[in-house]
């Protein structure tokens, strides 16, 4: 392969001298002594190629792959020297992994389906077949079977630090083998993946059963501001209702408690006893619990307030103990913090943290925070992190937009019909609209909707959306779109790519962002004109209201996680002081000086920090990400630009958005277009 002789020469540099730390069963010597054999016959101007390829091999051979002789005769078997045969060994492991991993990929789809499709009732031998997963010893198989390791001596793992240094004078072969290498880059044993797998799980039941009575509620004064019934789950329940009481007359009152609430949580305050227990009255403000008589509507004896005895942070020292074990067996990210960066993201810790700080430290989110003071007619509290005010509220009513959809579609077909008349009507060519629907298959969902790509370019896209009895309303609708978003990106960064291991876009943040471009132009497409600049400002506006709130959050997980591993014999009640330590530094940094109160703890109530790990900075990178795409779009001929955008495949993030926007992700799109907003809105 041309690409590959260009880029193992710098590589080597890395890997000469490593010693293989990583390694269960090939000490340093061994391998070396096997790299001077391979030298030997073919010759020094293949030294730089073999000693990677054999540190890397020897840095994930494990004691059952064979001992040293067999290691050896592996390594002294399987290295290809000759240009040609190295790349038709790429060219097969392409072709077959893209056959393994699509077929894989539609056998679970159709398990899956009876669960995913409003086709009639789940059997019990549905449910039973969608606990099947054919794909979960894959990548040890290839591992078992030397595959991998085949890989591993022939082409070089990239850390992310290597591709941002080389990757813009890469070609697309090069980019093609670097990302095939990810496949191959750790090897966890499958005792570590299902301890990190029943650990993620214990944590998401536990948040998944944290839920409030806000019915069982009460003030100082005895009264429940909230309605009977209302059971909302941490954080995200607490969150919207929340946001929903700006619109209501006595809405400060509740968001005040609803602020107490998770303030008692995130302390560790909360009685254990008011956790999702519609048999107590708990009074948020002075921390005190009564029994209820849900017969009589009335408070029976006191009861003693036991607090919840840091549960939340055991559940998150139990996921950083978990993922921990997979340190050692991961050479180019030694950390959880690594992989989640510079494997997932694929932007350095550095570079996020940066990004987050130059919306919170912007004049653009002070001059907002003022705007909104002035909106509200008082003084900011900390809950209007989540000012919900900037949203454009449209003349059109609901009823009236559920007709129209509900005619327009009123079953599965006549939305799989009308594809290429919505693409058409966004902008694309005809023929690239026959093109992309002859891809994208339409089936009715049991749940909200989601749109669901292809692995095998001889597959489908399904695009998954709900159909009421009357048709389609215009909430499917809007799901709709935006997931028509979705597949029209994966077709054309699947079947419209060069390589199949560039298949896809760099991370989730950029396919949201292009769905996202459509989802935004829903009701142009139902025949109602773009309501103009005025929705454009408040769009602006409101997220970067929202990219601050996100913002501030993200950097308190990352502070976290980067305290526990400096601390990794810490108590849950150590962490919790530090987790409280870290939200205020947080606030007090960059919220305080914009609502002028110090020292709150709310930055450290979201869910995700529990259940998650490490997961929230894609909330904030994705919202620049969008405003920065979505600017580029809105002018041109937009089929032409979202094709060309979505075919560059899965390069780094900076490398897809200079090939997108000219630029690389930066928060200047979102800064200017407020800077203007706050210029037009009063």
């Amino acid at each position: 392969m041309r690409a590959q002789r260009r880029i193992v020469c710098w590589v080597c540099l890395l890997w000469i001298g490593a010693a293989a730390a990583f390694a269960a069963g090939i000490e340093a010597e061994t391998a070396e002594a096997t790299a001077r054999k391979l030298v030997a016959e073919y010759g020094e101007e293949q030294s730089d190629r073999i000693a990677f390829g054999v540190d890397q091999v020897a840095r994930r051979w494990w004691e059952d792959d064979g001992d040293a002789a067999a290691f050896d005769a592996f390594c002294l078997e399987n290295f290809v020297a000759e240009p040609q045969k190295l790349a038709e060994t790429f060219d097969r492991i392409q072709y077959v992994m893209e056959q393994i991993d699509g077929h894989l990929h539609e056998i679970q789809r159709e398990l899956a389906s009876p669960m995913h499709l409003d086709t009639g009732e789940v059997a019990a031998i549905d449910t039973l077949f969608g606990d099947v997963d054919l794909s979960a010893h894959v990548d040890e198989d290839l591992f078992r079977s030397k595959v991998a390791f085949v890989a591993l001596l022939n082409f070089p793992v990239h850390t992310l630090t290597e591709r941002l240094q080389h990757g813009e004078s890469w070609d697309r072969e090069t980019w093609a083998a670097s990302r095939m290498m990810d496949r191959f880059a750790q090897r966890v044993p499958a005792r570590v993946a299902q301890q990190i797998s029943k650990t993620f799980t214990a944590a998401d039941h536990y948040i998944a059963g944290y839920n409030i009575r806000m019915d069982r509620l009460v003030t100082r004064d005895g009264r429940r501001p909230f309605p009977e019934g209302l059971r909302l789950i941490t954080h995200w329940g607490l969150r919207d209702e929340l946001k929903s009481q700006y619109a209501e007359d006595n809405g400060l009152e509740r968001q005040r408690m609803i602020l107490e609430v998770m303030n008692r949580i995130v302390r560790q305050e909360i009685p254990a006893l008011a956790i999702d227990n519609a048999d107590v009255l708990w009074a948020p403000e002075t921390n005190e619990i009564w029994g209820y008589d849900a017969e009589s509507g009335k408070k029976t004896s006191e009861m003693d307030a036991v607090r919840e005895n840091d549960v939340r942070y055991s559940k998150l020292l139990e996921v950083y103990h978990a993922v921990r074990q997979a340190d050692p067996y991961s050479p180019i990210a030694p950390t959880y913090i690594d992989r989640r960066f510079n494997l997932g993201r694929q932007i350095p810790e550095k570079q996020v943290e940066e990004l987050l700080v130059s919306v919170l430290s912007s004049r653009e989110f002070k001059e907002t925070a003022k705007l909104i003071k002035k909106r509200l007619g008082r003084r900011l509290e900390p809950f209007d992190i989540w000012y919900d005010g900037f949203k454009a509220r449209g003349e059109i009513g609901q009823a009236e937009l559920d007709r129209l959809v509900g005619e327009r579609y009123p079953d599965v077909a006549a939305f799989q019909g009308g594809l290429p008349e919505i693409l058409t009507g966004l902008g694309f060519a005809a023929d690239k609209a026959a093109w992309l629907s002859d891809h994208i298959v339409v089936d009715p969902s049991r749940g909200a909707g989601h749109a669901m790509g292809a692995v095998r370019r001889e597959d489908q896209a399904h695009l998954r959306t709900r159909f009421g009895p009357d048709g389609m309303d215009y909430k499917g609708y809007n799901i709709a779109v935006h997931e028509l978003g979705h597949n029209v990106e994966q077709v054309y960064s699947l079947n419209g790519i060069d390589h199949w291991w560039l298949n896809g876009v760099p991370n989730t943040a950029f396919t949201e962002a292009l769905a996202f471009v459509f989802q935004n132009r829903d009701l142009e497409l139902l025949g109602f004109p773009d309501d103009g600049a005025e929705s454009r400002h408040l769009e602006a506006l409101d997220t970067l209201w929202g990219t601050a709130e996100i913002g501030g959050v993200a950097l308190v997980d990352m502070g976290v996680w980067r305290w526990m591993y400096d601390n990794p014999e810490a108590t849950p009640a150590e962490l919790r002081v530090a987790t409280q330590r870290i939200a205020r530094g947080v606030w007090n940094r960059y919220f305080a000086p914009a609502f002028g109160v110090r020292d709150q703890d709310i930055l450290g109530i979201y869910s995700h920090m529990v259940v998650y790990g490490l997961y929230l900075p894609d909330y904030p990178l994705g919202h620049m990400i969008a405003f920065q795409v979505a600017e580029k779009l809105r002018g041109g001929d937009f089929g032409k630009e979202f094709e060309r955008v979505s075919r560059q495949g899965r390069l780094t993030p900076d490398a897809w958005m200079r090939g997108a926007v000219g630029s690389p992700v930066s928060s200047k799109a979102l800064l200017t277009a407020t800077r203007k907003a706050l210029e037009a809105i009063d």
